[in-house]
């Protein structure tokens, strides 16, 4: 699921750019209705999947070093969006629907 998550999520961002249109642009469709980086979601959907299949310090190391890094990007671009745009969807989340 996270794997389907983090591609569907990259395939709306490269969209934004499809028209060749230059600039930002709000992401909508899918979990950006709840979240603004279900990417990040995603890929760690993907590490916490194989932290549990290989049940090994090692990746559960991978695991918490991803989302210490990717948790803080989502924050940080959630906080950008809202800046940036005045009609950023309110009611979305940085990273976990509902939540934060």
């Amino acid at each position: 699921m996270g794997y389907a998550l983090n591609q569907h999520a990259d395939h709306v961002l490269i969209e934004l750019r499809a028209d060749g249109g230059g600039g930002y642009r709000i992401p909508y469709g899918g979990a950006y209705r709840l979240v603004s980086c279900p990417n990040y979601l995603g890929e760690m959907m993907e590490w916490a999947g194989w932290a549990l299949a290989c049940w090994n310090l090692g990746a559960l190391a991978f695991f918490v070093w991803t989302v210490a890094n990717l948790a803080p990007r989502a924050i940080k671009t959630h906080r950008w969006y809202k800046e940036t745009f005045p009609d950023y969807p309110q009611e979305r989340k940085a990273l976990l629907p509902f939540i934060v």
